[in-house]
């Protein structure tokens, strides 16, 4: 079975690049059922490759068009004011400290500024000349500093430390500027990661989110980081971790998803075998993952983050219906796990959607037994 695995997705991922030259070519045209090329993701309404979008997990209209403004005319006043109207506790807030700061990150990145020249971000270094004592500035500033760690810096070096203590002072301002709003706390819990806080350390950071917002699946989808073996925990404690927020997740909350992503952190070396996403620790999971989404609030932003992940599951397990469904709900959107792993995210989506529409077709599904 494991072969018939491998070669299935050497065949797929044939079939995805076949169908990107004949595009670009402009030879796309009708074909008989049963053809390879009726597995195009078109024919079930997906999107195409190069349209997929990689920069969030789902749809978020009112932060690309406030992203797109603050960009163009390097003006933060858009930026301050919808973080200013976005539920401070909520998910969706969060979502959007971290695409505000990444945006300022990737800038800085690709125009470090010289002579004469000025620095890409300028915006958030004026955000905070001008309102110091703003907290969504303050928030996004931190968390700005902790991507510029991450990606400018080698864990462990002194450069990468001294960043982060600088991201931890900012954490502070920022929680100091709103003393009940979680996200300088779930910032913070990045440079906990980084810094290798102990663990009382990091049970008293805990505790403060806690305190704000006990269910907040992002906040406990970054303390998970910090209990996985590649970092300061290992699998039992990361196991442990995610079956307790299950366990006391109230109803409607996707915190019964934690295990799956749990599993995903501690994927074996070898994991194409699909014994082992057929095995009952996987199975549980996905199951857990399932109900929780199909319970949740539908506008709830955590939702896509749960799907794209399934997806993955899925198909590795061959549930190819079950991973089509997902699909229908969170196509067009490739920004996260494991997507994000990829240095091409939209490509990597691209072969397992193609693998899953491959595995529906070939036990009898069609676009018209598809539900939408």
């Amino acid at each position: 079975m494991e072969i018939l695995w491998v070669l299935m997705a050497l065949v797929m991922l044939g079939f995805v690049l076949l169908q990107l030259s004949r595009r670009r070519r402009g030879a796309v045209g009708l074909v008989e059922p049963g053809h390879p090329d009726a597995a195009d993701p078109a024919n079930y309404g997906f999107a195409r490759e190069e349209e997929l979008d990689v920069r969030m997990p789902g749809p978020d209209q009112d932060l690309l068009d406030v992203l797109d403004l603050v960009q163009r005319t390097q003006d933060y006043r858009g930026a301050q004011q919808l973080l200013a109207g976005t539920e401070a506790e909520g998910e969706r807030r969060w979502q959007r400290v971290q695409a505000f700061a990444g945006a300022a990150s990737l800038e800085l990145l690709q125009r470090p500024g010289g002579v004469g020249e000025t620095p890409g971000g300028q915006w958030l270094r004026v955000w905070r000349a001008e309102a110091p004592k703003d907290a969504g500035g303050a928030a996004v500033h931190a968390e700005f500093l902790v991507q510029q760690a991450w990606r400018t810096a080698t864990p462990g070096s002194d450069e990468f430390r001294i960043i982060m203590e600088e991201a931890k002072a900012a954490c502070g301002e920022a929680a100091l500027l709103a003393p009940g709003d979680p996200i300088p706390y779930i910032v913070e819990l990045s440079v906990a990661r980084g810094l290798g806080y102990s663990r009382e350390e990091f049970e008293q950071l805990w505790l403060k989110i806690l305190d704000r917002a006990p269910h907040h699946m992002g906040a406990h989808l970054a303390a998970l980081q910090y209990w996985c073996e590649k970092w300061h925990g290992s699998r039992e404690l990361a196991y442990s971790f995610a079956e307790a927020a299950a366990a006391r997740a109230p109803r409607g909350s996707l915190l019964a998803a934690m295990p799956l992503f749990a599993v995903f952190e501690h994927l074996p070396e070898v994991n194409l075998v699909s014994g082992f996403y057929q095995s009952e620790v996987v199975i549980k999971a996905v199951h857990g993952a399932l109900h929780a989404v199909h319970s949740a609030r539908p506008d709830d932003p955590m939702q896509a983050h749960v799907r794209h992940l399934l997806v993955f599951f899925l198909v590795r397990g061959e549930r190819w219906a079950e991973a089509m469904n997902q699909l229908t709900v969170i196509d067009g959107h490739v920004g996260a796990l494991p997507w994000t792993l990829s240095a091409d995210p939209a490509a990597e989506f691209a072969v397992y959607r193609a693998l899953a529409v491959a595995g529906y077709e070939a036990n009898g599904g069609s676009p018209a037994t598809l539900p939408h």
